[in-house]
């Protein structure tokens, strides 16, 4: 399995960021683009695409401008979310989920346009990276219906750092699947070792 695939994905990742910004000049940079990949979240949604990200970006403006976007330890992403989501051109459902709220936006037609080659760059590395990661499909474990309706699968979180001390908190299976490498050192994410006992 190549390593070079999560460091593309976390390329075209940040690269999609940046074309979001050009847009809407007060989103935050991205720090960590690499979080993002095998990252699950059932209020966000499961499957990493441009979409996605865009949902992402508004969490981002809301941060920078100070507006609490969300309730319910982020899963109810409420009315604010959605002024901001319609700044970024996504659609939303009339009335909100009972449990998550307005998060199930989805991409304006004018929005899919307007960013039609961000789209098919980060749908092109996707793509490889899903394949890199997938196999021939042996050695696959099922999960069970928490995957289903996106959580994590009830994989504890782990903390992982990288060569310049930067770290993300992931379920060690996904870094098992393949490595998640920094943006800034170019050193993959290892799971912390655990401080020695005194």
């Amino acid at each position: 399995m190549s390593t070079t695939q999560p460091l593309v994905l976390a390329a075209e990742l940040a690269a999609a960021w940046s074309d979001i910004q050009r847009h809407h000049p007060d989103l935050p940079d991205l720090a960590a683009p690499e979080s993002l990949i095998g990252e699950s979240s059932s209020a966000c949604g499961t499957e990493l695409s441009f979409e996605r990200l865009l949902h992402e970006a508004a969490h981002g403006l809301a941060a920078a401008r100070g507006i609490r976007d969300t309730s319910r330890a982020g899963r109810y992403h409420n009315r604010r979310f959605l002024g901001i989501a319609d700044e970024l051109g996504l659609a939303h459902p009339v009335e909100p989920h009972p449990s998550s709220g307005f998060s199930l936006v989805t991409m304006e037609p004018e929005t899919r346009a307007r960013y039609a080659d961000t789209i098919e760059r980060l749908d092109r590395a996707l793509g490889a990276h899903s394949e890199a990661v997938s196999g021939d499909g042996r050695g696959r474990a099922f999960r069970g219906p928490a995957t289903r309706h996106g959580s994590s699968g009830g994989g504890v979180r782990v903390k992982a750092v990288c060569g310049c001390g930067r770290n993300v908190r992931v379920v060690p299976s996904v870094l098992a699947q393949a490595s998640i490498v920094c943006g800034a050192c170019q050193q993959p994410f290892r799971i912390a070792e655990p401080a020695p006992e005194s």
